[in-house]
């Protein structure tokens, strides 16, 4: 099941993704009348009843997209979760333990919302991320059974303003959280649509070009690994993100159009301005 949230008559909405575009919840499920959110589905448990009906969809190209939505409880980032990214900042890769941070969910943006560039940094740069959708409250959750919680996948355009970062460590949470810093959807693709999680192939793409690319199955420290790590520091609760690190960063300017791409997943992408 693929999942976006649109703008319609000025609202976000859940729908289902179909062949033929896309059809809202609200439409398909009468009591979805009210609270026909993606968030609102996750925290009350419904998105486990939801089943794609046999619609007609919208043609998607009518439609415009949100974030798939704007107040989890906790979105976790990870850092350096490849190897050649942590040499992009002369850092070493962690071996024992993520280097996890938070944000806000200020920062939140979607498909095609700008991403501005702050007055208070001179160098930003934009990762393509596969970020992990908490379905079920966890905790102390091992990670054989860290699929179990999880409600599906997402592409992640990550910023950060990293001359900030670079004059101290400590400023990282600092770095993370401007406004428009972390874009989030389109679509949210659940786990049994993933035929092979570690197979897929994460790319930061700028103007159309990719330039960084790099396979799940690299990264230091899995997805579903990371579930159960961060599930040990505190509750994760329905609508929580795990965005699982990038394969490399690129310094992104006004004009330029940056880009999240993974194998299978519709395209995130967001223009630049400052």
């Amino acid at each position: 099941m693929r999942l976006v949230t649109i703008r319609q008559d000025d609202r976000e909405e859940a729908a289902f993704v179909l062949p033929d575009g896309v059809a809202p919840v609200r439409e398909t499920y009468d009591l979805y009348t009210e609270g026909a959110d993606l968030l609102s589905m996750l925290e009350s448990g419904r998105f486990y009843e939801l089943e794609v009906a046999e619609v007609r969809g919208v043609a998607s190209s009518q439609l415009s997209y949100a974030p798939l939505y704007r107040r989890p409880r906790k979105i976790w980032g990870v850092g350096l979760n490849y190897v050649e990214h942590a040499g992009d900042l002369s850092e070493s890769a962690p071996t024992d333990e993520p280097a996890s941070f938070m944000r806000p969910d200020t920062t939140i943006i979607g498909p095609g919302d700008e991403v501005v560039l702050p007055a208070q940094s001179e160098r930003v740069t934009a990762e393509g991320e596969l970020a992990i959708v908490i379905g079920r409250e966890a905790k102390d959750v091992p990670e054989e059974d860290a699929p179990s919680v999880v409600a599906g996948f997402t592409t992640v355009l990550d910023m950060t303003a990293e001359d900030i970062l670079r004059k101290n460590p400590r400023y990282l949470t600092r770095s993370k959280s401007f406004d428009t810093f972390f874009s989030f959807g389109p679509e949210l693709v659940t786990p049994d649509e993933v035929a092979d999680l570690e197979a897929l192939e994460v790319s930061t793409v700028l103007n159309g070009e990719v330039l960084r690319t790099n396979t799940v199955s690299n990264m230091i420290f899995s997805p579903w690994w990371l579930v159960s790590f961060h599930s040990r520091v505190m509750t994760l609760l329905p609508g929580d993100v795990i965005s699982t690190g990038t394969p490399g960063a690129v310094v992104i300017e006004e004009g330029d159009v940056a880009e999240c791409r993974i194998t299978g997943f519709e395209p995130l992408s967001n223009p630049v301005v400052r």
